[in-house]
């Protein structure tokens, strides 16, 4: 790796965007990086967003970019339905990749390119930035420390933030189940992926119920109607694999009550952990707690060693925090950040909340060896394809 990590984003607009609210901000920020090219299909918005951001390329196609001899580290921030044709390519670039979350459009999408990317031996990102927030690393460490004791239950309530009554135009692609991108697949995932990460723990097997209560969103630029067929309405429960029980329910749109509130149990206390957003990723999020002899919860003051990187806040706070683990394990072989293998885990849980939804019984989550490549299906056979 150069002494500088060249990074090539894919999916660049000048205006709006993940790419230039988070990514291209956390990265100016850190001297580890630099971004050598960007790429947009529209020729002119490439340009555009070069000029703007100051990047010394800009590509329409994506070969050019993954073909960069400047780019180290591809990144993939397009809308959900197009990942899976884009990190296979950066895979085959033989460059590392950070794919944003999800990772695929389902299971299967996300399995073969962890199948992909573990064959051809390059590393893997995946754009899980809740795990890099001070406040849930800080949660995790002090149930780590035996501050609750044993750990026996998880309950969450969050928003979805998409879902509601009004949807930016933008946003209107995530209203069809068929890509990928709706509650269950963006918010509701990233917040149980937290609870998830906080007790260092995953689901053995889940019940389920997906609702679609809205059957219609008002566009807010053009004041239109159209229909939404994708669930607002999410409850799930479930237990980890070293026993705690897990209750969870994520609603469509924001709430004028509880946007984000994680609270686990334990043998010795309880630990809380609420924020203004139900993806606690971009939210203001205050931890509190109380154990032994404590009458009720104070609010836990978060030690600096977690709030780092305070040159910068907002939503590209955690996507900076991640791009510091990255350089980390590109540089040293570490693996702290979350991989495409962690990434196929949740996807793995997504797949088994909607099976258990629509059979109506427990599902299970499937058993899989230290790959994360579930064998037992025969969803492999074509991967290469």
């Amino acid at each position: 790796m150069a002494a500088k990590i060249g990074v090539g984003i894919i999916g660049v607009h000048p205006a709006r965007g993940w790419a230039s609210t988070a990514h291209i901000p956390a990265l100016r920020a850190l001297p580890e990086y630099f971004i050598a090219a960007i790429s947009h299909p529209d020729a002119t918005l490439a340009n555009e967003s070069a000029r703007k951001f100051d990047v010394p390329r800009a590509f329409d196609n994506l070969e050019d970019l993954v073909c960069c001899p400047a780019v180290d580290l591809v990144v993939v921030t397009v809308r959900v339905p197009r990942h899976f044709q884009l990190v296979s390519a950066a895979i085959r670039s033989g460059k590392a990749v950070f794919c944003e979350w999800p990772l695929g459009n389902g299971l299967q999408e996300a399995l073969k390119l962890q199948w992909l990317a573990e064959n051809s031996g390059i590393r893997t990102f995946a754009g899980l930035q809740s795990r890099a927030s001070a406040e849930l690393r800080f949660m995790r460490d002090l149930i780590r420390d035996n501050y609750i004791g044993e750990a026996l239950s998880g309950t969450l309530v969050g928003s979805g933030i998409i879902g509601g009554a009004e949807v930016p135009e933008a946003f209107t692609y995530t209203l069809d189940p068929a890509n990928g991108a709706g509650v269950l697949n963006v918010a509701f995932a990233h917040a149980i992926d937290s609870l998830c990460f906080v007790l260092d723990d995953n689901f053995g097997d889940v019940v389920a119920t997906l609702n679609c209560r809205r059957k219609t969103v008002r566009v807010i630029e053009s004041g239109e109607t159209i229909p939404m067929s994708t669930p607002d309405q999410i409850t799930l429960a479930g237990v980890l694999t070293k026993g705690p029980i897990v209750s969870a329910h994520v609603r469509g749109g924001l709430s004028r009550a509880t946007n984000f509130q994680m609270e686990i149990n334990g043998t010795r206390g309880d630990l809380v952990v609420s924020g203004s957003l139900g993806y606690p990723g971009v939210a203001d999020n205050i931890v509190r707690g109380a154990r032994d002899s404590d009458a009720q919860l104070r609010t836990l003051a978060i030690p600096d060693p977690y709030l780092d990187h305070k040159e910068i806040s907002g939503p590209a706070l955690n996507v900076l925090r991640q791009y510091a683990q990255i350089a980390t394990d590109l540089t040293t072989g570490s693996k702290s950040a979350p991989s495409f293998a962690d990434a196929c885990v949740l996807h793995r849980l997504i797949d088994a909340t909607e099976r258990a939804a629509a059979t109506g019984s427990k599902q299970k989550l499937y058993v899989h060896d230290d790959a994360g490549i579930r064998k037992d299906s025969g969803m492999l056979q074509d991967a290469r394809t």
